[in-house]
């Protein structure tokens, strides 16, 4: 029995200290801090914001001739070679000429001619028949004149009572029909001197006008043949070498203006409603880097069917002609400014599902990042204007948003910019 009763005690005890460090175990647990995610943040502010419609382009030059001889024949001789700079009206060729100089030689001698012709005739004495109408109309003057002389005589005889009234009948009769063949005569007469040397002169006319119509058309050939720059600028092409055979229609040099460069931009739909004519812009060549300042000078009314873009013309100036056309260039051209925009920086933009729009993080007074869905503008670079969803002077996140979720709490490691950072952010970009 005692030995029982020890072993009671013994397992008791055990049992009470089981108890007692259940109990120990058992204690409630103390809740972990809550985790504070450190941040960046800067002010939303009100600045200056651009426009910048960016399309890659093809370079072309400002004007461009393709120099066609309107004549077939072989090239006499070059007075130009590839890479020389031309003016314009400058001789750059001549071909083979010297059956179109005689032909010009002897339509010089036709219209000499034609035209001795014609100042021979208007000099000239009347035609035969003239001369005959002419002798015709003096002769019936003369019978006139003497028909008149015995009726007038006879009418005073009559009137005497010395001659009877029939033979003063017969003088009268002869009179008047004198009369009327003097007239026929004369107007006969007239009417040849009248047509038939002005039609003479006429066709003689038409005959000098006609050789002088020849000789232009000669002359006209014989330039034809001397080749000239109808622009300035350089030659880029002569594919024939003096004696080859210079077809019409076909070019014979390639004379480019690139004293200025075009850069056709193919910018899409969605923008191209924002390019104006006059329009600032700037060209920028990738092989060598660099840039010029342009000026829109076309934009295309209509779209390309294919790539739903329009074209838009960009011309600047090219010293030293480091634009070379056909290289492929960047055209941004600005298309509107903005100056007192709410603005922040493209880094406060966060990943957000497609078609629920832009998010961004807000850190307000009691340093809690909320979410906050804003409506977006322009982008310019590093910035973008908020049309809706913020009021200048809140804070937003720009470094360390990603994967925050709403109403985190964080730690702000930078001091707000403010007004330390809104000169810059109103600058207008170069």
């Amino acid at each position: 029995m005692p030995n029982i009763t020890v072993q009671t005690k013994m397992k008791t005890a055990t049992a009470v200290c089981v108890l007692l460090l259940a109990a120990a175990c058992s204690k409630p647990e103390e809740k972990e801090p809550e985790p504070v995610v450190p941040v960046q943040t800067t002010a939303v502010q009100r600045g200056e914001i651009q426009r910048i419609v960016r399309a890659p382009a093809i370079l072309y030059p400002f004007n461009q001739a393709s120099v066609m001889p309107k004549i077939s024949a072989p090239v006499r001789k070059f007075y130009v070679n590839r890479g020389d700079r031309v003016r314009k009206d400058q001789l750059l060729a001549e071909l083979e000429n010297r059956d179109l100089a005689a032909a010009a030689v002897e339509a010089k001698g036709n219209l000499d001619q034609a035209e001795a012709n014609l100042k021979s005739l208007s000099g000239a004495s009347l035609p035969d028949e003239v001369t005959k109408s002419q002798n015709e109309a003096q002769a019936n003057k003369e019978a006139l004149d003497a028909a008149q002389k015995v009726y007038e005589s006879r009418k005073v005889l009559f009137e005497q009572g010395a001659l009877p009234r029939k033979q003063l009948d017969e003088a009268q009769v002869a009179y008047i029909q004198a009369r009327t063949q003097y007239d026929s005569s004369l107007k006969h007469l007239e009417s040849l001197q009248r047509v038939g040397k002005e039609e003479q002169i006429k066709a003689m006319q038409a005959q000098v006008e006609s050789a002088r119509g020849r000789l232009q058309g000669t002359e006209a050939q014989l330039e034809y043949s001397k080749i000239t720059s109808p622009i300035d600028g350089v030659i880029t092409d002569r594919p024939l070498y003096p004696g080859e055979m210079a077809s019409a229609g076909v070019p014979l040099l390639t004379v480019m203006d690139v004293s200025r460069v075009i850069a056709r931009a193919s910018v899409p739909v969605n923008n191209i409603h924002f390019c104006m004519v006059g329009d600032s812009a700037t060209i920028t060549a990738l092989e060598p880097p660099v840039e010029f300042q342009g000026k829109v000078i076309v934009v295309s009314p209509a779209l390309d069917p294919n790539s739903t873009t329009a074209e838009v013309w960009v011309q600047a100036p090219n010293p030293g002609q480091r634009l070379k056309p056909g290289s492929t260039v960047q055209a941004a051209i600005l298309a509107e400014t903005i100056r007192d925009a709410v603005v922040i920086p493209t880094a406060a933009l966060l990943p957000s599902p497609e078609g629920t729009g832009d998010v961004v993080l807000v850190v307000g007074s009691d340093s809690l990042a909320q979410k906050r869905t804003v409506e977006t503008g322009i982008r310019q670079s590093d910035k973008v204007q908020v049309l809706k969803g913020l009021a200048p002077g809140e804070q937003v996140v720009t470094v360390g948003g990603l994967g925050v979720e709403d109403k985190t709490k964080v730690k702000v490691e930078n001091e707000p910019t403010g007004k330390s950072n809104q000169h810059d952010e109103s600058k207008p970009e170069k």
